[in-house]
């Protein structure tokens, strides 16, 4: 069985027709919302995220919002996502007025000059664009200096054996949930678009390719070990948080 990973507007509009059924299904994925909270922690965003922005970039049904609330629970977040279904379903939960959603690509968000942002946190996105460089770009120019990146990804460890078992779930698990709600071709995406994405050691080289530092790769835990990785990097060198008095 093979399959085309989509994208763009195609993509766009399957997060649309499965947006209603996604929280349900990702439930079922044992660690999932516990492994996004992990992720947004290893920002070690100081004072509870206190006078910081944040962009919380492809925040999808809002899980990876939530992930960061309470990690920074007073810092203003930004989050965007390019399908409108998933941010109807988003907006639809409660949040406190500094948490603002948008539907924005990545791209779009650095077109609007609202940075800098004091970290951006890209939950399950690089697989899923086009162009990783071009986005990877846009988020170093959202990125104030010393800025924070916490990407949480599908990103196999390079083993075989890893590789196997991800193909493994997903035939035996998530394909057949998918198929059930009509969601095939998306769940068939989200399988291949993992085979065909950088290892874990490929997209750590990528981040510092595009001018990152302090690059550093971490395994998430329970089955997801060698298939979920938590990337951290900074945008040039380390500087010191001030207050936002804006």
């Amino acid at each position: 069985m093979t399959t085309t990973p989509l994208r763009d507007r195609d993509l766009a509009r399957a997060f649309d027709h499965a947006a209603h059924r996604y929280d349900r299904l990702t439930a079922l994925n044992p660690g999932y919302r516990t492994d996004l909270r992990r992720s947004a922690r290893r920002l070690r965003l100081p004072r509870g995220g206190a006078g910081l922005r944040v962009l919380d970039l492809g925040c999808g049904t809002g899980a990876s919002t939530e992930a960061l609330l309470r990690a920074a629970p007073y810092a203003r977040i930004t989050a965007v996502d390019a399908s409108a279904g998933m941010l109807r379903r988003a907006r639809a939960k409660p949040w406190p007025a500094r948490v603002d959603f948008r539907q924005l690509t990545a791209e779009e968000t650095a077109t609007l000059g609202e940075g800098p942002y004091d970290a951006v946190f890209a939950a399950y996105l690089f697989r899923n664009v086009t162009d990783p460089d071009r986005v990877l770009a846009a988020v170093r120019a959202l990125l104030g200096p010393g800025g924070r990146l916490a990407v949480h990804e599908y990103s196999l460890s390079g083993s075989a054996v890893h590789r196997a078992l991800w193909t493994a779930v997903c035939r035996g698990v998530i394909m057949p949930l998918g198929a059930v709600g009509g969601d095939r071709a998306l769940y068939r995406h989200l399988w291949r678009s993992v085979l065909d994405f950088d290892t874990a050691p490929a997209f750590a080289a990528r981040l510092a390719d595009a001018g990152f530092t302090a690059v550093h790769a971490a395994p998430v835990a329970g089955w997801q070990t060698g298939i979920t990785h938590t990337f951290l990097a900074r945008n040039g060198a380390a500087a010191p948080y001030t207050e936002d008095t804006r």
